[in-house]
């Protein structure tokens, strides 16, 4: 019989509800390779998922019979053909308005306020943010952004965010700014009143592509009448459904 763990594999501790254990497994062992590694050996595998080495072994060998995985002449293992076939599918489907519009909505319809999708464009003092997408307030006293308007990176909530979360603009601060952009990064986020406009509150978020660099701030914008502490929770974890989708 297989030996029975005696801690909890990474799998394990975060099994889907009603899933297959054996699929989670395997699935940790695929997930375990990092951006820049060419390759793992059994032991590290083992190391970062969890797994009894011997367990490993038997799911990557079921991952390297589906092409998952291969196995190396010196015994390590690699990302195999089936995972570049399916990011080819993929890529050539992926819409970005048909992940970020619905989480968009849905934190407009959790909120009754405006929410958009704000990216960096340009270099150095030419950069500034485009509001990419947005979806309005059913409020008809609302601020009126459109998707396509640019607006200042040091300006606004969204805009603070994005430079906050980058390696490059933060360098270029001042000692004062990077007192505020620091708080911003401890605290994930960043909500305020009259920042860019006088009677505007927002309130942003950080959204990650899946390798950890900065793809975009996710903001909520409302009259500052309106603000509510209590939005920042449905911000945060829209941005966090966003994170490593784009």
């Amino acid at each position: 019989m297989p030996r029975k763990s005696a801690h909890e594999s990474l799998a394990d501790a975060h099994a889907a509800p009603g899933g297959v254990a054996a699929v989670d497994r395997a699935l940790t062992l695929v997930a375990a390779f990092r951006a820049g590694e060419g390759a793992l050996t059994l032991a590290e595998l083992a190391a970062r998922t969890q797994l009894h080495k011997s367990t490993a072994l038997r799911l990557l060998a079921s991952l390297e019979h589906a092409r998952w995985v291969q196995r190396l002449a010196d015994g390590r293992y690699a990302l195999g053909a089936e995972v570049a076939r399916l990011h080819a599918l993929y890529a050539a489907s992926f819409s970005l308005d048909r992940v970020v519009l619905p989480v968009l909505r849905d934190l407009v319809a959790a909120t009754g306020e405006s929410a958009a999708y704000h990216v960096r464009q340009g270099q150095g003092a030419d950069a500034v943010r485009l509001c990419q997408f947005r979806v309005d307030s059913p409020h008809p006293v609302r601020d009126h952004i459109r998707a396509g308007d640019v607006l200042p990176l040091a300006r606004g909530t969204g805009g603070r965010v994005l430079v906050a979360f980058d390696p490059a603009l933060s360098r270029t601060l001042g000692q004062k700014d990077r007192a505020l952009y620091a708080r911003i990064r401890a605290d994930g986020y960043m909500a305020g009143a009259g920042d860019r406009l006088h009677e505007v509150a927002g309130i942003s978020a950080p959204v990650f592509h899946a390798d950890g660099s900065l793809a975009a701030a996710v903001t909520l914008t409302m009259p500052a009448h309106r603000y509510e502490e209590r939005y920042v929770k449905a911000v945060l974890e829209a941005a966090r459904r966003l994170s490593g989708q784009v």
